[in-house]
């Protein structure tokens, strides 16, 4: 099932009971090999999966910008560390560096990014469902799955191979 991007928020609120309880319970009683079946799930997902069709994540949200975030941009940008902060960023409630606005500013009419090559680590990892220890992300993955119908469909399918 691919959700249609406008029903994701609807169906992701819909399943968010059914998810955090599950969640809870892989908490509790983590199979030994989730990493692998996670990453699995994860593979053949974004094998069907073309990000540039959606974007929905770069439409939506900010990443995280880390010190190294930042350096690697700006001299992609040639610009100054400073200078990149200046222009683009603000610092959120966490202290943490983030987008001055959203849409993402590097992103292009055709959901390209301009920066891809040199992209934040957020951005990189994005929906994040491959990451070891996944049981320890469930809550930014519930997140998630409002944002990613990737997200969406891997928690479907890891709920079917792993009912707990």
């Amino acid at each position: 099932m691919k959700p249609a991007l406008n029903e994701l928020g609807k169906l992701a609120k819909d399943k968010h009971i059914e998810n955090k309880k599950y969640f809870d319970k892989l908490k509790k009683k983590t199979p030994k090999n989730l990493d692998y079946i996670m990453q699995d799930i994860h593979d053949a997902e974004f094998k069907k999966t073309d990000c540039l069709k959606c974007a929905n994540c770069c439409k939506t949200t900010g990443p995280l910008f880390t010190l190294a975030d930042i350096e690697r941009v700006s001299k992609h940008l040639r610009q100054k560390p400073q200078q990149f902060i200046e222009q683009y960023l603000r610092v959120d409630e966490d202290q943490d560096y983030v987008l001055q606005n959203v849409p993402c500013t590097f992103l292009d009419n055709d959901n390209a990014c301009f920066i891809y090559d040199v992209r934040p680590k957020a951005c990189r990892e994005f929906p994040h469902t491959d990451r070891k220890k996944f049981q320890q992300i469930t809550d930014l993955t519930l997140k998630n799955v409002s944002i990613c119908p990737a997200a969406f469909n891997i928690v479907e399918e890891m709920k079917k191979k792993l009912p707990l």
